[in-house]
């Protein structure tokens, strides 16, 4: 099967000069769940606008689902979740957000309301889509940026620190939402700085070093519990793995992972 995205020796630098992505190959299949990951500067969220065809690289390409590589052909199959939600939110309503994409891309009426109906539902928006999006706090903008990027039925969604500004039951509703949406098919890429999230979110990893350029790719098991790896980009382990890094061999990824491993193993020496 093709891949839905396929990046081959990409390089961007800002307009000072300055090297933003360095040489750097991605490849996504269908239904894939990747986090990027890596320190603040080394390029993140220059690969998301790359990737998502919001900037053109300087050199190297970027082809999309099997070999097109102008993305305005397939702008209805990607959605670009950028850090600040109020990138998202513009209308006069949250509801009208929800509404413009689906209606930019001719979306039937009935099936833009059906899932608009059960994003706001998921999301805990009800109570929210009359308003308008500067009434909004940080997580409810961040809750509601997400609805309108999935109102759009994306094969792809790219997102970038998707729960930054999210209080604990606010962020399980995002992850569960995001889950759900892995599980019907879509690619889902996370670009984040924080090794926390990255278990609930993929199953591959591709780790940024400064200067943008790929330092470690590899399973999120093989990349979070390698320490000295991290640690030579600024980063650590997941709290989870710090904890039990010296009781067992194969430490928990997760505290739900970490709560079933207490309930059945004997940690007593």
């Amino acid at each position: 099967m093709a891949p839905v995205i396929a990046a081959r020796d990409v390089s961007y630098a800002y307009p000072d000069g300055t090297l933003g992505l360095d040489g750097v190959d991605v490849t996504l299949d269908p239904g894939e769940r990747v986090a990027v990951l890596g320190p603040n500067g080394s390029g993140k969220s220059t690969l998301q606008l790359v990737l998502g065809g919001l900037e053109p690289p300087d050199s190297g390409h970027v082809e999309y689902f099997g070999g097109e590589r102008d993305p305005e052909r397939v702008r209805d199959r990607l959605a670009v979740l950028l850090q600040d939600p109020d990138d998202y939110l513009f209308n006069s309503t949250v509801r009208e957000d929800l509404e413009y994409g689906p209606a930019q891309l001719d979306v039937p009426r009935e099936t833009a309301q059906q899932r608009i109906d059960r994003l706001a539902d998921a999301l805990h928006l009800d109570g929210l889509l009359d308003r308008p999006p500067f009434r909004l706090s940080a997580g409810e903008k961040e809750r509601a940026a997400l609805a309108a990027a999935l109102a759009t039925g994306p094969d792809v969604l790219l997102l970038d620190e998707p729960t930054s500004n999210l209080d604990g039951p606010g962020r399980e509703r995002v992850l569960g939402v995001l889950d759900d949406v892995a599980a019907q098919g879509t690619t889902l890429v996370t670009f984040t700085p924080g090794t926390d999230l990255v278990p609930r979110v993929a199953d591959r990893v591709l780790l940024l070093g400064a200067g943008g350029s790929v330092v470690a790719r590899g399973s999120v098991r093989e990349i979070l519990t390698d320490a000295e790896l991290l640690a030579e980009q600024g980063l650590r382990p997941p709290a989870t793995v710090r904890l039990f890094d010296d009781l067992v061999a194969d430490p928990p990824l997760t505290v739900s992972d970490g709560r079933t491993l207490l309930g059945d193993t004997d940690l007593t020496r």
